[in-house]
């Protein structure tokens, strides 16, 4: 039930169904999901650690805000474990692993073009995966997936400027090919590319105050 609760409200927080700085508490958020008190309540503990919630004892807790430092930091760890797992992970790729690439490529184009938001990220997800599993780190994944919820709620919020504003299929089939030849160098390189490039462009939503709670 904890798992449960942790899943439903983490992504209820990601699509906005929990907008940033929106105040919780525990009987309501339960009451509102159909959901037992205690396994709410432990849910929000480990989101505060992952840095969805924010808590102050005995004064409030509510859904951490989009901060433009915070956000800046967590795309550089991403950024960085990205690269050490594409770098890591390119020798242990297989013609089996990249045809499976190229498979979600197409669907995520194919979610992009019709603006299925949650088919899009999904489909990001999975094509990211598989570099990420070839590299036998169990840590990478970890901690990527800890702390992918901070992004995935901008990209839910402007996905149309987000994605709009850079080829991301495109992205993905130069990955592929660069992971195709073996240049591991190479291939960490265009991956951290598309993190920089991502980083600059919600930037620019902060700069604009597109992104304000």
């Amino acid at each position: 039930m904890s798992d449960e609760a942790y899943d439903r409200i983490r992504n209820a927080i990601v699509t906005g169904d929990l907008a940033p700085g929106e105040r919780v508490k525990d009987t309501e958020l339960a009451e509102r999901m159909g959901l037992s008190r205690t396994p709410v309540r432990e849910a929000l503990s480990k989101l505060a650690e992952t840095g969805l919630i924010e808590a102050k004892p005995g004064v409030y807790t509510r859904i951490a805000t989009l901060d433009k430092d915070e956000v800046a930091r967590t795309l550089a760890v991403l950024k960085a474990l990205d690269e050490l797992a594409v770098r890591t992970g390119t020798p242990n790729l297989t013609a089996a692993d990249l045809e499976l690439m190229r498979e979600i490529n197409e669907e995520f184009e194919s979610a992009v073009a019709r603006s299925d938001v949650q088919a899009a990220l999904e489909a990001d997800d999975r094509f990211h995966a598989i570099p990420i599993a070839a590299a036998q780190n169990p840590l990478i994944a970890r901690v990527m997936d800890q702390l992918h919820p901070q992004i995935h709620r901008i990209l839910y919020r402007k996905f149309s400027t987000l994605y709009g504003a850079q080829n991301t299929g495109g992205h993905h089939r130069d990955l592929i090919t660069i992971l195709e030849s073996g240049d591991a160098e190479e291939a960490a390189k265009r991956s951290g590319a598309h993190w920089v490039e991502l980083g600059g462009l919600i930037d620019e939503l902060f700069a604009n105050a597109e992104l304000t709670a």
